[in-house]
Parts: C-alpha cells; sequence; structure tokens
C-alpha cells in the first residue's frame, strides 16, 4: 500500500461550488477511445471505474512485462537539492536504495527495522512515480468520489476530479487523502494531497513533462503551485522482459 508521507517529512528529508456526481461504472460509456486502427482490432481492457481509467491510461496494462525500474528521485528547494536512487524489481520483491550516505538491498515482503527506513523512503517515492497505478493496486485500501467537474487548482482550469482517502489503518500514513485532477485522456494534470483528510491542502502539485518508458507513462515533473519547490526524476528506466 501506498503512502506519500507528510510534507513535513519530505521536507525535512530535504525537501462552494456545486459539483455534479456520476458513478465510476461509467467510464466505457462516456470515454470514446482513440487508436490509429480500427476498434475491432484493439484488445480492450475490462475498465469499470475511474481509477482503473486513469491507470490504464498511464500504461497499466504493459506492468506485468516489468522486469526492473531504476530512477532517482530529486527534491529541490530553494537553494537546496536532495536525491536518492532506486532500482525495484517488482516481480522479485526487491529494492535497492543508493543516497549519499549508504546503499542498502533489501525484500519488501521481509521489512525489518533495519530496512524499514528506506522502505518508507520508497514507498514515498514510489507514490510519486507511480501514483496512477496505486490506484488500482491499493483498491481494497481507500474509498473514493469521482467528480465531472471541478475546477483544478494551479491552472483553474475546469476538469474531472477523483478523489481518494484512504482508511485509517495500514501502511505508513493511514487516513490520507488525494485529489487528482485529469482531463477526457484520464492523464493526471495536477493533485492535491490532503494529511490525515484534512479540508485544507497540504501540498499541491503539477504533474508534468511525461515520457513513456517501454509503454509506462510517467510524469517526471510536479512543481508546487507556490515557492520556489520542485520533485522531479532523472535517471529513468523501464526494463521489459
Amino acid at each position: 500500500m501506498k503512502y506519500l508521507l507528510p510534507l513535513a517529512i519530505l521536507c525535512t528529508l530535504y525537501l462552494s461550488c456545486k459539483t455534479e456526481q456520476r458513478k465510476e461504472n461509467t467510464y466505457e460509456d462516456d470515454v470514446e477511445m482513440k487508436h490509429s486502427e480500427p476498434r475491432s482490432n484493439i484488445e480492450k481492457p475490462k475498465i469499470s471505474t475511474t481509477a482503473e481509467a486513469i491507470a490504464y491510461a498511464n500504461g497499466l496494462k504493459n506492468w506485468n512485462e516489468v522486469k526492473e525500474i531504476r530512477f532517482t528521485f530529486n527534491v529541490d528547494r530553494d537553494t537546496t537539492h536532495f536525491e536518492r536512487s532506486w532500482s525495484w524489481r517488482p516481480k522479485e520483491d526487491l529494492v535497492t536504495m543508493t543516497s549519499e550516505k549508504d546503499t542498502i538491498t533489501y525484500n519488501t515482503k521481509k521489512v525489518d527495522s533495519i530496512s524499514q527506513k528506506a522502505d518508507q523512503g520508497f514507498i514515498n517515492d514510489k507514490y510519486w512515480l507511480l501514483a496512477p497505478f496505486n490506484l488500482v493496486w491499493d483498491k481494497e485500501s481507500f474509498t473514493s468520489k469521482h467528480q465531472v467537474k471541478a475546477v483544478a487548482p494551479i491552472s483553474n482550469k475546469e476538469m474531472q476530479k477523483l478523489t481518494i482517502t484512504y482508511k485509517n489503518e495500514g501502511g505508513y500514513t493511514p487516513g490520507d487523502a488525494y485529489d487528482f485532477y485529469f482531463e477526457g485522456d484520464f492523464i493526471i494534470k495536477e493533485w492535491v494531497f490532503r494529511e490525515k483528510n484534512a479540508e485544507k491542502p497540504s501540498l499541491i502539485t503539477s504533474w508534468e513533462d511525461y515520457n513513456d518508458y517501454n509503454g509506462i507513462k510517467i510524469a517526471k515533473t510536479h512543481n508546487r503551485n507556490e515557492g520556489d519547490w520542485k520533485l522531479h526524476f532523472t535517471n529513468i528506466e523501464v526494463i521489459t522482459e
């Protein structure tokens, strides 16, 4: 299960209008999938929720082919820079973290007192990298609400909004909430993190600079709505079988 660490922890690491609600099972009825070949030749995944639509728009159908994913997590805040690099072999449950001070390899199914701090960092950084997929991976851990019309907090554009609220149990930061803003392509453009489901946002950032890595779409850059703060990924590699 997720979880994005509270903003205070991330920084120390170096870091109305009435809405119209739609049933989540209307994805296939309401969205026209665009392909370069006739629809009859396309094997369309069975998608029943908005969360699944977002995950598949980012390439979830290709995840089973991923052997290893490597990336460097960076946070630039004012004049400071923080980074750490990861190698993750999901089918083997193996993670290696490389930082300025340490390198540690551990099994995600066997986290102990030695590897717990590294695992907290991994869960945080992986969530930023692959949050669209966590909408499926974590589906038993949160409740969700889909709004057809909502105003995105940074661009002030009208978009769709999916709010997920994690249950108050399990994970490192239970009870947190996230608001995902997206348009008809189901690609996240902005999001809001609300620690412990607070009404006031804890963090608002963009989702931009998307790239495709062997069928996995990743937003490489997240700019905060205020202040000199940017979270971004470098050295991304998605190795498939």
